[in-house]
């Protein structure tokens, strides 16, 4: 009797998660976080990590050992139910390999698998959430103007040239892009920590030299409303000053 009512109990938790997973997607959901699948072989370690926070998603692939960006793309998503399938919709406002591609939108089926979120898009990918972690500064955040602030002109939304940076469970993502012509300028990423007024980054992944992951970078950060300001030393080692605003 014993080992019957631990089936059953066994049993109706595995109903109850296949229902939520279900349900995940019929209310046009996913869950939010990072997420991350690392495929080997015997010359490198290629990392895809995909990010989503509220309707926003970006995809990054990069490898390490060595060090090697390959791409990334983002932008604001919708989840769209077609003969009982779940699609990602995405119109991006970045892609990395748009030069090569013209891709402006994705549609990827989407699942979510129990914690897991699987993708079938270009290969299959099944990738796991990170551990979830809230700091300071955790969000969407678009470059606004060199500080100090004087009541100087800022760059917003309504501007197509936009540098975004992207905060969430101790990772980080950098893109400077253009909504309009499309141009990539550049990105950069990794893991971060920010506490008592002090910024870390330590960088993963760089498009512009692959010889810069590994470094780590610090700052420090004062919240003043909607604005962070971020000052310290650039990589070159010179001053500077930057004001973020929270993109809403």
């Amino acid at each position: 009797m014993k080992e019957k009512r631990k089936y059953t109990v066994l049993s109706c938790s595995l109903l109850t998660l296949l229902f939520l997973t279900a349900n995940f997607i019929a209310n046009g959901q996913i869950s939010e976080g990072i997420y991350v699948d690392t495929l080997e072989n015997t010359s490198s370690k290629r990392i895809h990590q995909v990010k989503i926070h509220d309707d926003y998603f970006i995809y990054t692939a990069y490898e390490n050992e060595p060090a090697n960006f390959i791409k990334t793309l983002g932008g604001f998503f919708t989840i769209e139910k077609i003969d009982a399938k779940a699609l990602l919709v995405v119109l991006l406002e970045f892609n990395s390999n748009y030069e090569q591609d013209s891709i402006r939108q994705l549609s990827i089926p989407v699942k979510m698998i129990g914690e897991k979120l699987q993708l079938k898009w270009f290969e299959e990918l099944t990738l796991e959430p990170i551990e979830t972690k809230t700091q300071d500064l955790d969000g969407e955040w678009l470059f606004a103007t060199r500080g100090p602030d004087t009541g100087q002109e800022r760059r917003g939304e309504e501007s197509s040239r936009k540098t975004l940076k992207f905060l969430k469970d101790g990772t980080f993502q950098w893109i400077a892009y253009d909504t309009e012509s499309f141009r990539f300028s550049g990105t950069g990423g990794g893991s971060y920590s920010s506490k008592d007024g002090v910024y870390t980054e330590q960088i993963e992944f760089f498009s512009k030299d692959n010889s810069r992951v590994g470094a780590t970078l610090e700052f420090n950060y004062e919240l003043n409303e909607n604005d962070w300001h971020h000052t310290g030393n650039n990589s070159k080692g010179k001053p500077m000053y930057e004001i973020w605003a929270k993109r809403e």
